[in-house]
């Protein structure tokens, strides 16, 4: 795969709250791989919002599983995810596709029953398109983010102008 197809997903939405999980659910998609930080809550944050309660919610009351895949410290990841009550894969390692492996092993679920939705396309879309996941992208819920991400979002907006996403 082309470094360039690898930076576009499938879809962007405003929020995991308006993927249309239901419609998704029919075409088999049985498994959400969610990143957290400012997918599902602020970055950073040690613990999960009600907005990641409710998206969590929302996915489940579908029929669809959830597993947390975060590039985050097991600790604080592990955390979040035992207060969602959902599975968790730690130092995921996105861009690299290993962390989508290990979450798609988890839950025992093929490639074509999994869906990868994260804010960041140098982490979050590279890793899924490269396990050959689809790839949803939302915007990030919050402004505030740490240095080094702040610093990727320049370039993300260059690729999504050229790749008109």
């Amino acid at each position: 795969m082309n470094i360039f197809k690898a930076m576009k997903p499938e879809r962007v939405y405003i929020s995991a709250k308006t993927i249309p999980w239901v419609s998704l659910a029919s075409e088999g998609i049985t498994v959400a791989l969610l990143d957290f930080d400012n997918t599902l809550g602020p970055d950073h944050s040690t613990e999960p919002t009600e907005f990641s309660f409710e998206c969590v919610r929302e996915i489940q009351d579908a029929g669809i599983r959830c597993c947390l895949v975060s590039n985050a410290k097991s600790g604080r990841s592990a955390g979040i995810a035992k207060a969602l009550d959902i599975p968790c894969v730690t130092y995921a390692r996105k861009p690299e596709p290993v962390g989508v492996y290990r979450a798609l092993e988890l839950m025992d679920a093929k490639r074509d029953e999994a869906v990868m939705v994260g804010d960041q396309i140098f982490t979050d879309v590279i890793a899924g398109n490269l396990a050959g996941v689809r790839t949803f992208m939302v915007e990030k819920l919050y402004p505030k983010e740490i240095w080094y991400v702040a610093l990727k979002r320049l370039p993300e907006k260059i690729v999504r102008l050229i790749g008109r996403f």
